[in-house]
């Protein structure tokens, strides 16, 4: 397994370490690992330090040769060398023999990576290879009103949804698609994390004109992940008065967030107001036919052939976020590379059996606390029939979420919350279904408590 092979076996395991680890410590600490080789069934990782590599033996060993024997079954063990991945620059891939389209898809990862060090963008986000469905037309939509009228329409544009469901995608292939309808406007996407460390630094370095100049100037700013402003007041006040200037003239700003901004925790009021002075719009979970077109997307890109059985499958068994789906179709081309083959459905089940992230399960008394420090009341008023406002909806959503997504029975339910008549259970259950439907913020609230659940 050697070369490409060798690289291919890596991206494969990032994708599993990425979906097990939190963004700042996959960031921190597989950034620059790579395999150097595989001898005698053994992976030899190569780290850019000393630090690292005694950071990924202690803290993630178990977790790199797990992921690695999920993928590979000969791999034995995993032994970490400091080294300078080479490859990393110029990716040497034999090409002889090869099609035009079989090298334009072998140097498609490199473009992945390939940051605009001028405007934050990265190329590869584009409209061109943006899914469209029911669970994101809402937002697309509103992604063309301000590409053909900036400043104007839908100002700020802020677009809300759970990790991996195309936010960044969607907020990037905007500004991509604006710095090139609008030549002369200047187009800048950051993240809210790389605003505050620029406004610390700033501070810190009395360089705070410069920090408010280089920002002032953009006419178009986009910053990604908003929820992480959470606690951070002076941060939050600087972007209060960068919003207003920009705002003021009709410079066009652009949000995202894994939550609605009025649900986000320890942010000023005031900043929540210029959040809602445009239009909100979230983005769900993909739906089965969605997900279909995404894994033909991905398997197109990387030029795979998937038959429409496995692709209904994997739309079948996956329903997590996109980049669950993108990261089985990774695994499918490293498997088949691997064992030099195509994969028969009965591979792919096994597969899918032992790489996917399995689903916690969460007990009745986790349900009930959980939802009780969401909505900052105490566990027994959910179990009580106290008939307080504050309190009967936390109580209807604790039904829905044991019934609808746990999956327990409605004289269990009723039993473990005070002895209440199953039909209790199914009034509450389906007035908190039909609710959703039409109350984006209910929505927003019950799917944050499911990620909570199940993380």
């Amino acid at each position: 397994m050697e070369g490409v092979n060798n690289q291919q076996l890596w991206t494969q395991t990032l994708v599993q370490v990425e979906l097990q680890v939190s963004k700042a410590n996959f960031s921190t600490w597989f950034k620059d690992t790579f395999i150097i080789k595989i001898e005698d069934n053994c992976v030899y990782l190569g780290v850019p330090n000393p630090f690292v590599r005694d950071w990924l033996l202690n803290k993630y060993h178990k977790m790199i040769l797990k992921i690695l024997r999920d993928i590979s079954e000969n791999v034995r063990g995993v032994e970490y060398q400091i080294a300078k991945n080479t490859l990393k620059k110029v990716e040497e891939v034999p090409v002889h023999n090869k099609k035009e389209e079989d090298i334009h898809a072998t140097a498609l990862p490199l473009n992945e990576h390939y940051i605009n060090k001028e405007d934050g963008l990265n190329p590869k986000y584009s409209f061109d290879n943006f899914i469209i469905g029911p669970f994101n037309e809402n937002a697309y939509a509103a992604s063309q009103a301000v590409l053909k009228n900036p400043g104007h329409s839908y100002n700020p544009l802020f677009i809300h949804g759970n990790t991996g469901y195309g936010k960044t995608h969607l907020i990037q292939a905007l500004g991509n698609h604006l710095k090139k309808a609008f030549t002369d406007i200047k187009v800048h996407y950051t993240t809210s994390e790389r605003f505050s460390s620029d406004y610390i630094a700033s501070t810190q370095g009395a360089r705070i004109n410069q920090f408010k100049e280089k920002y002032r100037k953009y006419d178009v700013l986009i910053m990604d992940d908003i929820q992480f402003l959470s606690k951070k007041e002076a941060t939050q006040n600087e972007l209060f008065h960068l919003f207003n200037i920009l705002h003021e003239s009709n410079k066009q700003i652009i949000f995202s967030s894994d939550m609605h901004p009025n649900l986000i925790p320890d942010v000023a009021d005031r900043l929540k107001s210029r959040f809602n002075q445009g239009i909100i719009i979230d983005i769900q979970a993909p739906d089965h036919e969605s997900r279909a077109q995404i894994i033909k997307a991905k398997a197109r890109n990387l030029n795979v052939v998937l038959s429409e059985e496995i692709i209904t499958y994997l739309a079948d068994v996956i329903e997590g976020n996109i980049r669950e789906l993108e990261g089985a179709v990774n695994t499918l081309l490293c498997q088949s590379q691997l064992k030099n083959r195509d994969l028969t459905i009965l591979d792919i089940k096994n597969l899918i059996k032992t790489t996917s992230r399995p689903k916690k399960m969460a007990s009745i008394k986790e349900v009930i606390k959980t939802i009780a420090d969401f909505y900052n009341i105490p566990e027994e008023d959910i179990l009580n029939k106290n008939r307080r406002k504050e309190v009967v909806r936390p109580r209807q959503i604790t039904m829905y979420i044991l019934r609808e997504i746990f999956n327990i029975s409605y004289p269990t339910i009723g039993d473990k919350m005070g002895g209440k008549d199953h039909t209790t259970i199914m009034y509450s259950c389906e007035k908190i279904k039909n609710a959703m439907k039409i109350d984006s913020i209910l929505s927003q609230e019950v799917g944050q408590l499911i990620g909570l659940l199940r993380t």
